[in-house]
């Protein structure tokens, strides 16, 4: 099951990211001050960001976290799937597959494109993303910050 975070869960959502950002799948971990700014972004509204967990059993199995821009080259809005964390012990029994279905049925609709990237290492990752769909772009990415 799907869905989007409460007020009721900031412990949860920040244990969750925390975990997220000291796994393999991303490239170096953030400070928690980020994790909390991002969930008083998600709580103030829905314009930028949106984060869903992802239950199985009644137990929260992970996390989907999305931000949303404007793109002319993708012809208008863009939803970035900047994160998709599943705790291990859950992981290979479709709950990824079942984020994506419910981003398709319940998000797309609204935007032009979907984009999301990834970690080069993160095989089975990028097997999920393949299988559903996404395909590479021939950009090279930089940031200022």
């Amino acid at each position: 099951m799907v869905r989007e975070v409460e007020a009721k869960d900031k412990e949860l959502y920040l244990e969750m990211a925390q975990k997220f950002y000291s796994s393999e799948a991303v490239l170096h971990s953030i400070p928690v001050e980020y994790i909390e700014a991002t969930w008083r972004e998600i709580m103030r509204s829905k314009e930028y960001v949106r984060c869903f967990f992802l239950e199985k059993e009644g137990q929260t199995a992970g996390y989907g976290l999305m931000a949303f821009s404007f793109s002319q080259e993708a012809g208008g809005k863009v939803v970035w799937l900047e994160e998709l964390f599943i705790l291990p012990e859950f992981r290979g029994q479709g709950l990824g597959t079942e984020f994506f279905k419910y981003v398709e049925n319940n998000v797309e609709e609204t935007v032009s494109r979907v984009r999301l990237e990834i970690e080069p290492d993160n095989v089975r990752a990028k097997k999920l993303y393949e299988s559903l769909g996404y395909e590479g772009l021939p950009y090279l990415q930089m940031v200022k910050e």
